[in-house]
């Protein structure tokens, strides 16, 4: 009677364990079968391995994502292997004992990818085994990106994504489409006696480029065939840099017309920023999800530096710290980073530091006067502040309810300007953390900000084609300025 009470009381702790063994079986995922391919040719890296990789890989292996640091983005780093493992990830000629296939093939744990994600088939589990067992050989194509021509924009696409205040503040530049339109404060002559003469800004001008034609031949009367990005007034504000698809133009602002063009950019450049004393500007941009472009100009337009594999998306933000020796930048790869310029032309830039905490895009970077602080701004609708030499954070500043968009340092203070997607500018304190005060007015989503180098005078340049000019000291609107063809029509009985 005891030894059917001891069996049947084995027999039930012995269940639990069962089951548990029962479920890790049930838990584990079967290998995926190796197939012959009844390949006649050997496998090539560029055209069978590397799309693989892309597809099923790249997402934590790549850029600032890079799971036990091994990066998959190149032919080079996948052999080179990641912190752990090293050469064993590959073992040209031996797929047995190769991590990467055992891992891909479900043979060994962990399993790449992991089983949250959508696994490798059996055709592109054999193309990577295949591709091992021939001696995991380097690509031999390229892959040639299509060339992208672009036209003029519709006509009634005329958002203003760039806007810049010249130093002085008598002049303010914005874009409208491909259009570039200045805007002038002028003075008005009392219309009574005894009235004072008042001053008022005004339509200017429209720059245009006279040698810039359509894929076509046809002349474009524009600045540029595509949207204008990004612009930015240099220094002593003579020159004004605009950027759009591919190009880049520099006007002088006495005549109105280009003095240099400057083509090769990969995508769009999407911000221009001078050095303090007006030597140097640096551009940013790249195509989505690729290596954010950054590179560095004498003031004439002649390549002086370029930061290489710097971001590993497009970069939106630049900003020359106050010395002008180093380069802050901000990307969509969430990243605040900074580099050193080299003393000459032609030598590499140096990183210097990352700063990571957004959540998405970062929109634009800044520096505090005294260069001890960074600013920056993101897609995450937060504003943030850094230590510079710290590498921390300061402090989260909220306020905007959508993504913000842009920002600007209002000359050597501590006070900054954003622009937002929720139709809304702030102005702020750096040192303090403070929210100074609000422009609004806007009717739509904001893409970009400006001052003067006194601050009395802030630009918004919005969705709905207009440019806003305000006076900074206490936000009032002053104007909200169209050229004279997007003026609405008045009604002759009124």
């Amino acid at each position: 009677m005891n030894r059917s009470i001891a069996l049947a009381v084995v027999l039930l702790l012995g269940r639990p364990a069962v089951a548990q063994e029962t479920q890790q079986k049930k838990d584990d995922l079967p290998p995926i079968p190796v197939i012959d391919l009844k390949r006649t040719t050997p496998v090539e890296y560029g055209t069978d391995i590397a799309p693989i990789f892309q597809n099923k890989c790249l997402v934590c292996h790549s850029g600032n994502v890079t799971e036990g640091k091994y990066d998959m983005s190149t032919y080079e780093k996948v052999l080179k292997g990641g912190a752990k493992r090293g050469s064993k990830v590959v073992v040209p000629g031996k797929s047995g004992e190769s991590f990467l296939f055992l891992a891909c093939s479900r043979q060994v744990k962990p399993i790449m990818p992991p089983k949250s994600e959508e696994p490798l088939d059996s055709r592109e589990v054999s193309l990577i085994k295949l591709w091992i067992d021939e001696g995991a050989k380097p690509p031999t194509t390229t892959v040639r990106k299509e060339k992208i021509v672009v036209n003029l924009p519709p006509v009634l696409v005329r958002p203003v994504r760039a806007v810049a205040v010249a130093p002085d503040g008598k002049t303010v530049a914005a874009s409208r489409g491909n259009q570039l339109n200045l805007f002038e404060l002028k003075t008005v002559p009392a219309q009574k006696k005894g009235d004072k003469d008042r001053q008022e800004w005004t339509f200017a001008r429209t720059l245009i480029d006279p040698t810039l034609k359509t894929p076509s031949g046809q002349e474009a009367k524009a600045a540029h065939i595509s949207l204008i990005e990004a612009m930015a007034f240099s220094p002593d504000g003579k020159t004004l840099a605009t950027g759009s698809f591919q190009e880049l133009t520099l006007w002088d602002l006495a005549s109105g017309l280009p003095k240099a063009r400057i083509g090769g950019f990969a995508d769009k450049v999407c911000v221009i920023a001078y050095s303090p004393d007006g030597k140097y500007f640096a551009t940013g941009g790249g195509p989505p999800t690729e290596d954010g472009e950054i590179k560095v100009f004498t003031a004439d337009g002649r390549p002086f530096a370029e930061v290489v594999n710097g971001h590993s998306d497009t970069v939106f933000g630049l900003a020359f710290s106050p010395d002008g020796k180093l380069l802050a930048s901000g990307s969509a790869d969430k990243f605040v980073k900074v580099f050193e310029l080299p003393a000459a032309a032609g030598q590499p830039v140096k990183f210097v530091k990352s700063f990571e905490g957004h959540t998405h895009h970062v929109m634009g970077v800044g520096w505090t006067p005294d260069g001890k602080k960074l600013a920056s701004c993101g897609a995450d609708n937060f504003v943030k502040i850094w230590d510079y030499e710290k590498g921390e954070k300061v402090r989260d500043m909220q306020g905007h309810q959508k993504q913000v968009t842009s920002l600007f340092f209002v000359g050597k203070t501590p006070q900054f300007l954003t622009g937002s997607g929720d139709a809304s500018v702030r102005m702020w304190n750096a040192d303090s953390g403070g929210s100074v005060r609000t422009f609004a007015g806007a009717g739509d989503f904001i893409y970009a900000v400006s001052a003067s180098t006194d601050g009395s005078v802030v630009a918004s340049g919005c969705e709905d084609g207009v440019v806003r000019v305000y006076n900074g000291t206490n936000g009032t609107l002053l104007k909200a300025a169209l050229p004279p063809d997007a003026e609405p029509t008045k009604d002759p009985k009124n």
